[in-house]
């Protein structure tokens, strides 16, 4: 069964473009064009994530998610073109599980909205993922390449499991930096091509997938 996503965003190019790319990963969309009207959604229809625009007529994004709280756990991503810090800690206050900052890359949105039903338990993580030869043991943080273990710090083990979750997904460095090293870390983007390098070093020594370098955005393992 599909899982449904409802998209509550008064610009209509931007849902549209929303509706169309969550569509096409494979996610049931709805979409409000203002907040009482997302709000009356909310609350009368089962979703599995909400996207909600701060900024709405009727009813601003912040009182939409402080009143689905009172009633429902339903994970909620903000989408902001705001990036005070005011008024990140109002969303999250509010009841947010995360937030985002127009204009934002679709791929970055993607993967916090998987991250988001991982940790709600509305994905199954698989025991293992497995690109060719290569296997990440998900359980036993271990990964091996034809049967023989490869030895990983754990931010290269969680580098590693990130390109591969979103395999043949372009990773942004932006992207890499906060889901590997958390986005509160202050840690400057070339320290993702360093531990790139480690990481490409190990796994072309053991004949493993090398992973790929997209010139000025990021990189990405290919299956």
């Amino acid at each position: 069964m599909k899982q449904k996503i409802l998209v509550v965003e008064d610009e209509k190019n931007i849902s549209r473009f929303l509706e169309l790319e969550l569509k096409h990963e494979q996610f049931e969309v709805t979409v409000a064009y203002d907040g009482r009207a997302g709000l009356e959604l909310a609350m009368n229809e089962k979703f599995d994530c909400i996207l909600l625009d701060v900024m709405l007529p009727e009813l601003n994004g912040i009182e939409v998610c402080r009143r689905i709280r009172k009633h429902s756990d339903v994970p909620v991503l903000l989408l902001t073109a705001r990036d005070e810090v005011m008024d990140r800690v109002a969303g999250l206050d509010a009841g947010a599980d995360d937030y985002i900052v127009k204009p934002f890359a679709i791929e970055e949105l993607l993967a916090r909205i998987r991250s988001i039903l991982r940790r709600v338990g509305q994905v199954k993580v698989s025991e293992q993922l497995q690109v060719r030869e290569l296997i990440i043991d998900t359980d036993a943080y271990e990964v091996t390449f034809e049967g023989r273990k490869l030895e990983l710090t754990r931010t290269e083990y969680d580098l590693l499991k990130l390109l591969i979750e979103n395999l043949n997904r372009v990773c942004t460095r932006e992207l890499i930096l906060e889901m590997v090293w958390g986005f509160d870390n202050e840690v400057e983007t070339n320290v993702v091509d360093v531990y790139i390098r480690h990481l490409r070093s190990k796994l072309q020594t053991m004949g493993a997938p090398y992973i790929e370098t997209v010139r000025g955005v990021g990189y990405v393992v290919r299956g």
